[in-house]
């Protein structure tokens, strides 16, 4: 522990540029860069009322706005893209962000992220995400050598929650989420260690 003291954690460029060009495979899933051949199934998830609100954000309301924030996610290289191996259709996405206990004295001298994800209705319920979530820590804890992962939900979020305690993650602290609709949610944040 505390071994990534002098990596700069304030160079996110830095961090974030492990990201680029990984692929992950899964049983099911192959998490990848995104790319603008993925906009019409990312607009298609996207778009549909229900999905981005319990994440924090409203539903795209055209395909420009996803291809404003798709070419986002390909510059910033910290977003896979989930594609699903049997239509090779992207159903949904993880992101690795930085995380939001970076300034606390108790996690300082360590090296962590925050994840988060979200994923297209018509792929809720199969397991999907579980599987997504598990190879991500896994890479995150054996190639990245991060001590700690954080994952939240809103408290709304029955679907999020059960992810995060089907990958392990424990209850760390309620939390309130500003969103990107200008709400606050209140929620928790989950912590699973290496």
């Amino acid at each position: 522990k505390g071994r990534h003291r002098g990596l700069g954690l304030n160079n996110v460029k830095e961090i974030l540029g492990k990201y680029d060009n990984v692929i992950l495979e899964t049983e099911r899933l192959i998490l990848r860069p995104w790319t603008m051949n993925d906009l019409d199934d990312f607009y298609e998830y996207a778009s549909r009322s229900g999905v981005g609100e319990m994440a924090g954000w409203k539903a795209h309301e055209s395909i420009d706005e996803s291809r404003e924030i798709l070419t986002m996610f390909m510059k910033e290289k910290k977003t896979f893209a989930i594609e699903y191996k049997d239509n090779h259709k992207v159903i949904g996405s993880l992101g690795i962000e930085v995380d939001r206990l970076k300034d606390d004295p108790e996690y300082q001298s360590l090296y962590g992220r925050e994840i988060g994800y979200v994923l297209n209705k018509d792929y809720w319920g199969a397991g999907l995400m579980p599987e997504a979530v598990q190879c991500v820590i896994q890479y995150c804890f054996k190639q990245l050598h991060y001590d700690y992962l954080l994952c939240g939900y809103f408290n709304k979020n029955n679907k999020s929650r059960r992810v995060n305690e089907k990958c392990g993650f424990q209850f760390l602290k309620e939390v309130d989420f500003h969103t990107r609709m200008g709400t606050v949610e209140p929620g928790k944040l989950n912590i699973i260690k290496k």
